[in-house]
Formats: structure tokens, sequence, C-alpha cells
């Protein structure tokens, strides 16, 4: 089970993590999750993801001011660089995150 104490950790320990917010009625959670790791894999190297299931783990996502799902949070270098709640693309995630990603990765 995550807490709130291990993903701080992970965020602080990594170069780059994802913290994807969705629950088990989340349609559009299913069906975007699977899509968003495809796309991290095939252009990152070095991307660690954090999923957290508000049904069960309902401190964490107010503990990083999550009120609605699908929410992802893009940490970089440990720092809170993206938000996206409901309404997204991978495309744009991906758009968003590659070209300081790869600054920080040269």
């Amino acid at each position: 089970m995550n807490t709130i104490e291990n993903i701080e950790k992970t965020i602080k320990e990594n170069l780059a993590v994802m913290v994807y917010f969705s629950a088990p009625t989340c349609n559009v959670c299913h069906a975007l999750k699977p899509k968003l790791l495809a796309a991290l894999e095939a252009n990152f190297k070095e991307f660690v993801v954090e999923s957290i299931d508000i049904s069960t783990e309902e401190e964490i996502a107010p503990h990083f001011g999550v009120f609605a799902i699908p929410t992802v949070l893009i940490y970089l270098d440990g720092k809170e660089f993206l938000r996206k709640s409901r309404h997204m693309s991978v495309d744009e995630v991906i758009r968003e995150i590659r070209r300081p990603y790869e600054i920080m990765t040269s």
C-alpha cells in the first residue's frame, strides 16, 4: 500500500516521476493509464510511475491537492512540473514534458 511518505521519497529520489490518481469506478482512468504508460516507456528512459487508487488510499489525493480523477502529476527533479486532470490526451502530456526532460538528461 502506498503512503504519502513513500510517494514523497520516490519523488525526491528519482529524476522523473508520474503519480497517477484513479479509482476502480473510473472508466476513463482505465482507458488512459495503459496508453500513458506505453508512451512514457517509448519516449523516456527513466520514468518512475506511482499509481494511487483514491478509493483505498483516501488520504493521499487531498495531500497532493487532487480532487478529480484521472489526475496525472509529473515531477521532474523533485518538483511538480505538470498537473493534468480529467480531460487530457497522451500526446499532450508527452509533448509538455519532452523538452524539459531532454534538457535534464542531456
